[in-house]
């Protein structure tokens, strides 16, 4: 059976511990992963979690992304075993796999997306390989979630996502609920990454669902 993983494009805005809640549980559910990091987000990793994602340790420096909590916690999660799996590209790869229609994926999923990569992804620019695999992924009709994570938007990132929406993205904004009795930090981190998860159909059990009940989810275990 061929390997079609899921592309995961990570750009520079604020939110990485969405891209790393998606991550873990495309992994625990058996889906192959490919990961393209924008230099931008590099940055932002680094920021967010001190973490500095090295091309020559990047192995490494992802175990240690995938361990830690939404709040900082080091070591707050088990790392599935599948991360050996997981297949790297360097932003700057035009030559990588997803670059090309040819290489076979399930779809891509962009968390989080910034408004610099909303435009270049709905303009077309292909600048880095992260917007190159999203044009690809449009233009092969296959599923594109881009879960963008910027307030307020303006009128032009507005027209930008209605033509990702318009060429067949799923435009997911990473917004948080309440009625699934979130009490942490990581509830309402993987409330977002359960949205993007469903929006692709890969299940998880990343938060409670509305069953209908008003408050029914309050004192549960």
């Amino acid at each position: 059976m061929s390997r079609r993983p899921w592309v995961v494009g990570v750009s520079g805005a604020s939110g990485t511990p969405f891209a790393a809640s998606v991550l873990r549980a495309l992994l625990a559910a058996g889906e192959a992963v490919d990961l393209v990091i924008s230099r931008a987000a590099r940055l932002t990793l680094l920021d967010e979690t001190g973490i500095a994602f090295r091309d020559a340790h990047w192995r490494d420096d992802l175990r240690r992304w995938l361990a830690r909590g939404a709040d900082g916690t080091p070591d707050a999660f088990e790392v599935p075993a599948a991360v050996a799996d997981v297949r790297h590209w360097a932003a700057g790869d035009l030559a990588a796999g997803p670059s090309s229609g040819s290489y076979e994926v399930k779809g891509m999923l962009i968390v989080p997306a910034s408004t610099a990569c909303v435009a270049g992804v709905a303009l077309g620019l292909s600048k880095d390989l992260l917007q190159r695999a999203a044009s690809v992924t449009l233009k092969e009709r296959r599923r594109l979630v881009v879960a963008v994570r910027e307030t307020p938007l303006n009128g032009q990132t507005l027209r930008h996502l209605v033509s990702l929406d318009e060429a067949g993205a799923v435009v997911l904004p990473a917004s948080p609920a309440f009625y699934a009795g979130a009490t942490h930090i990581q509830d309402l981190v993987d409330f977002v990454a359960g949205r993007v998860l469903d929006a692709a159909g890969v299940p998880h059990k990343l938060y409670r669902r509305w069953e209908g009940e008003l408050g029914g989810d309050r004192g549960r275990d």
